[in-house]
């Protein structure tokens, strides 16, 4: 049995899936977070996160100095032989507290870079990688010059924001000025970080999405394999599947782009999501995150063959070998479930139907409860996990489960879910 050292956490998602893993594998671990508050109850029960932890220690987990004051009076009674997160905006942290404890970890400046876009994107294109043009703009001078550089339409984004938040496709000058202001107007993240309140403006990138589930251990990466990705026109994920149904001789392509990116960022330790688009010049990076995919897509890589990411996630903080024999079976796919209105949803019909269909193997719905049109993949409001353990179908049974439910809204009308294909 091992004891962990665990920096916040997500609440859904991941969050949801690590804690009973850890307590399964008989291993421990103690949470530092600066509010408790963060993860609220589930059903009616502790959230996992605080439920199964051996410790939780209240700290100011934005603060270093907090941090390494807390670790240090834990280790003087007890040890701690890795140190995790599910937290985007806590994997610097975390590199720092390994490092400074001698433990397996990531490269605190790696990991730094790593979760700035602007970075990436100037990484890759110095290391020679095809991508679209960019520029960063600090300033509403700065957008209008990047703006007449690229031409519209562009990609708008903040630097160091994730789950699709503030990502808009730009047509003009007056969107452009709407997203700048939006971006630029945001001080701090949800978990009150500091934001660099900079927009990173790119090419449009056109295709179909697909994202790259990798873990690179010692330097050496291994592809656990290629999901296909939905994405609205508002750039919300709508679903999953797993694996991608790829030609050969375009996965090959893809993995090999990925492969090069993550050698030009010095990745050499972690988990990895690298989400492209398959540009009809070849594949071409969107975003690169130095973690576990989310929303469910561990969960189908799992599922399709047989090794977790957050199985991994764990090995690699221990510093345990992950020698792996990937070999997916069948499909797994995610369908998210996005309100096409505004309002208030009061009843759900058609829920009880999820439970008799032999192909959905989980399904979760956050409404009854007030819903908008999805704005960026906060706006979900449940989602449903089909598999077809033989075929390629997961997605057709995921799309079709969700395209089945109807949200009875406030004023009594009845609304489907929007339909995206999986």
């Amino acid at each position: 049995m091992a004891t962990l050292l665990m920096v916040e956490s997500w609440v859904q998602s991941t969050g949801l899936a690590l804690p009973p893993l850890l307590r399964e594998a008989g291993h421990d671990y103690i949470l530092f977070t600066r509010d408790p508050g963060l993860y609220p109850d589930v059903d009616g029960e502790r959230h996992p996160v605080l439920r199964d932890a051996d410790e939780v220690i209240v700290v100011d987990t934005n603060d270093r100095a907090a941090m390494t004051g807390a670790v240090i009076g834990i280790v003087c009674r007890r040890r701690i032989d890795g140190v995790i997160t599910t937290c985007d905006y806590y994997l610097d942290a975390v590199a720092e507290l390994a490092k400074m404890l001698g433990l397996p970890g990531a490269s605190p400046d790696i990991v730094r870079r790593a979760v700035r876009k602007d970075a990436v994107r100037t990484v890759l294109a110095r290391a020679g990688l095809p991508g679209p043009r960019f520029a960063v703009a600090a300033t509403w001078e700065d957008a209008l010059a990047g703006a007449a550089e690229l031409a519209f339409p562009l990609v708008a984004k903040p630097v160091d924001l994730n789950s699709g938040t503030s990502v808009h496709l730009v047509d003009g000058e007056a969107a452009l000025k709407d997203v700048f202001y939006e971006v630029t107007g945001v001080e701090r993240n949800t978990r009150d970080q500091p934001l660099a309140r900079r927009l990173l403006l790119e090419e449009v990138l056109r295709g179909p999405e697909v994202s790259v589930e990798t873990v690179t251990a010692a330097g050496r990466t291994t592809v656990l394999g290629i999901t296909g990705k939905s994405v609205t026109p508002t750039f919300v994920e709508a679903g999953h599947v797993f694996p991608a149904p790829l030609p050969p001789a375009v996965a090959a392509e893809v993995t090999e782009h990925v492969r090069s990116a993550l050698a030009a960022l010095g990745i050499s330790h972690g988990l990895s999501h690298t989400e492209l688009r398959l540009t009809p010049s070849g594949p071409r990076i969107v975003e690169i995150n130095p973690r576990q995919g989310g929303g469910y897509v561990f969960d189908l890589v799992r599922t399709v063959t047989g090794v977790s990411p957050l199985a991994l996630l764990v090995d690699l903080a221990l510093g345990r070998a992950t020698e792996l024999d990937v070999r997916p079976r069948g499909t797994a796919a995610v369908a998210f479930v996005l309100a096409p209105v505004d309002g208030i949803v009061t009843a759900v019909e058609g829920r009880d139907a999820l439970d008799d269909d032999p192909a959905i193997v989980r399904w979760q719905l956050d409404v009854p409860g007030p819903v908008r049109r999805p704005r960026d993949n906060n706006d979900r409001v449940g989602h449903v996990l089909a598999v077809d353990p033989d075929g390629d179908r997961a997605g057709e049974l995921a799309a079709s489960a969700v395209g089945s439910l109807a949200l009875r809204m406030a004023g009594g009308e009845v609304v489907t879910p929007q339909a995206i294909g999986v």
